[in-house]
């Protein structure tokens, strides 16, 4: 597992983290011993870094994650967490410092500690970017010893770029992967030269790009991949990164002829995430400790070549690109 500087915060990464939705909820049936053992494994994989929000199984994810790393002792991974999607509406002028504060506290009560590696504004409407006082608000709440750190986690590279003008956001979580390239472009570069950790989210494309979906597969009712397939419930581009499915399914096709020998699709596929320098972390998911194990492996496979790279690129224009490049 190789490590990076997560970018002005002090903190030292792997690579690859642990994306906490699936032990949460939304994702079928995944029971809290299965949640427990899938980041037990992660942990003992050399993963330093879990992803969570409070509203991951009403924060069964957060409650997991502190009955392991209590269980576990010694030195903690980074924790980050995320605040907003709570509000009901969820609309911009529910982002005020009080409802946030409130959210946190919560969240430090669900995690048990007393202050918040990251929290993370939660895809919050575009026009929240647009209001310093949110900002200003999350500032006093870091003087007030509660979170060591804020950012941004966002739908649209838009708001990756306005997030980064205040100075103290250090983090911007983004979906990005083979099937969501946009952020490669002026995103990264400005990421890069501010030193921005970037999070890489939605790695696998809600598992399209696992290799293991196709057309008859079957999701249980209460998987955003069933009840979410045309935005329903959150973004579209959460679920299956706003791909049309039978689309990705042809995509993938393709894509399959570059998988080296030795990896899986999905190893693959966050090797090629880790190709770009300016990602700080990928947050692939797991339901079990066999896919949290895989997905730390993928740190070790051999950098991709120039031609996959290629080929990748070219599939995703063609095929991807005309159906979400322009969206997010």
């Amino acid at each position: 597992m190789r490590h990076h500087q997560f970018g002005q915060t002090g903190f030292t990464v792997s690579d690859i983290g642990f994306g906490a939705w699936q032990i949460g909820g939304s994702w079928g049936d995944v029971s809290e011993a299965d949640g427990r053992a899938a980041l037990n494994a992660a942990l003992d994989a050399g993963m330093t870094f879990i992803d969570t929000a409070d509203v991951y199984g009403d924060g069964r994810s957060e409650r997991i994650i502190a009955d392991v790393l209590k269980s576990r002792g010694g030195e903690r991974s980074m924790v980050a967490s995320k605040a907003g999607r709570r509000l009901n509406p969820h609309v911009a002028d529910g982002y005020t410092k009080a409802n946030i504060e409130a959210f946190i506290d919560r969240s430090l009560k669900n995690l048990e500690i007393d202050c918040l590696d990251l929290v993370q504004l939660h895809c919050p409407p575009t026009e929240v970017y647009y209001r310093p006082d949110m900002f200003e608000g999350l500032e006093e709440i870091k003087k007030a010893g509660k979170i060591k750190n804020y950012g941004v986690s966002v739908e649209k590279v838009e708001e990756a770029l306005k997030a980064i003008e205040y100075p103290g956001v250090v983090s911007v979580q983004i979906i990005f992967n083979m099937f969501r390239q946009r952020p490669a472009g002026l995103f990264f570069q400005e990421a890069k030269r501010k030193n921005i950790a970037v999070i890489a989210r939605v790695p696998l494309a809600s598992g399209l790009l696992t290799g293991k979906i196709n057309a008859q597969t079957q999701f249980a009712s209460e998987d955003h991949r069933n009840f979410n397939r045309n935005g329903e419930a959150f973004d579209v581009g959460e679920t299956f990164a706003g791909v049309p499915f039978e689309t990705g399914l042809a995509a993938v096709e393709e894509i399959r002829r570059l998988v080296p020998d030795g990896a899986s699709m999905a190893q693959f596929a966050l090797r090629w995430i880790l190709m770009h320098e300016a990602v700080t972390v990928v947050i692939p998911g797991a339901r079990n400790s066999e896919q949290a194990k895989a997905n730390a492996a993928a740190s070790d496979l051999a950098p991709l070549s120039a031609d996959v790279m290629t080929a990748a690129r070219e599939t995703y224009e063609r095929l991807i690109a005309p159906h979400v490049h322009q969206r997010w």
